[in-house]
């Protein structure tokens, strides 16, 4: 096993010469530098390093992608990109942050799925409107 700065274990490293496909499952935190084509899932920890390509859908706890993702990735928690971070496809975390200089072409969402207050106001406004146009369709039959 091997130690990050921050003193919590890796569990698993792919290295940059090394290549993988298929679905790749992981309980602990995970670093890749290499190659991988398929599906990336772990519970914990994900960093995708600057030289690495990632031709997959991505989930993790939390992740750090400085290389190249083609793919969508789903983040339970934090999800940063650094400057070096180039992702063609579609992002959605808890937390968000994205560094000047990552590339990002697809659709976030971030934060929580409660509705915002202009969705609120706007439903309210559709609801009101079918109660004043109830009366009236009663009035014509």
């Amino acid at each position: 096993m091997f130690k990050k700065e921050d003193g919590n274990e890796v569990e698993t490293v792919i290295g940059p010469s090394v290549q993988v496909e298929g679905n790749f499952v992981a309980n602990g935190d995970v670093i890749i530098e290499g190659i991988v084509s398929g599906s990336i899932k772990t519970e914990k920890n994900l960093h995708i390093g600057a030289e690495a390509k990632i031709f997959a859908d991505v989930y993790a706890a939390n992740a750090v992608i400085a290389g190249e993702v083609q793919g969508n990735i789903k983040v339970k928690d934090g999800l940063e990109l650094t400057n070096t971070a180039k992702i063609f496809g579609d992002i959605k975390a808890q937390v968000l942050t994205i560094n000047a200089g990552a590339v990002l072409h697809g659709k976030c969402d971030s934060g929580d799925e409660r509705k915002s207050k202009l969705e609120k106001i706007e439903e309210r406004e559709k609801n009101k409107a079918k109660e004043t146009a109830q009366p009236m369709a009663e009035k014509i039959k």
